[in-house]
């Protein structure tokens, strides 16, 4: 990743914070909210709830706070030519959908085969924390995820598969309890490989 794009990076997130609402005013809007639902945000059994909230949210939120191609810089090249598929299954994430701000709660699949280095596995995990705590829609996590590994690392493949439960449609809307979404990413010799898609399909589903 080149440096300018670090430096663009911090300078938006530089702005974004400036631009931020104080926490009082967080605090403020989640009153109004309760007021709405017609409760009285001053009754004993809420007057801490907006605090409480706005601590909850910085931290479904934190994603936005933390550059997830930095945390993949670190590798380690020393491998003794290992290019053989790389896969860490079943990293559970809680994620919030940008549409009604509903729980999404799943699990991801992440694998890649190097191209001469590998990177710490606990980082792929953060990776796909970073992009699960901010306002998302699945597929363009799974498309996130994905794109930034292969960017990074530029491995000679990456494949991703997310499977969860999104709250927006199982205790509201359409109420279609016990279902879930799949979605699914492949690059390089992921796509163009029949062989190695399914090689991985049969260690995530």
């Amino acid at each position: 990743m080149k440096p300018i794009v670090h430096a663009l990076d911090r300078a938006r997130a530089a702005q974004t914070e400036s631009d931020k609402p104080t926490r009082a005013e967080v605090e403020a809007a989640v009153r109004t909210i309760i007021r709405w639902t017609g409760d009285d945000p001053e009754r004993d059994g809420l007057l801490e709830t907006p605090a409480r909230v706005t601590r909850s949210f910085e931290e479904f939120f934190a994603g936005y706070d933390q550059r997830p191609a930095e945390i993949l810089e670190k590798t380690f090249e020393e491998i003794e030519g290992y290019d053989e598929m790389i896969a860490l299954r079943g990293i559970r994430f809680e994620s919030h959908c940008e549409h009604h701000m509903a729980p999404i709660i799943g699990q991801a699949w992440v694998a890649y085969i190097p191209n001469g280095r590998v990177v710490g596995i606990s980082k792929l995990a953060r990776v796909v924390d970073i992009y699960a705590r901010r306002l998302q829609i699945q597929e363009k996590m799974t498309a996130q995820i994905a794109n930034t590994i292969n960017d990074v690392l530029r491995p000679q493949g990456v494949g991703v598969i997310i499977k969860a439960s999104h709250h927006c449609m199982t205790t509201r809307g359409v109420h279609k309890p016990d279902t879930d979404l799949v979605t699914s990413r492949m690059l390089g010799c992921f796509r163009d490989n029949a062989l190695t898609r399914q090689e991985f399909l049969g260690i995530a589903v």
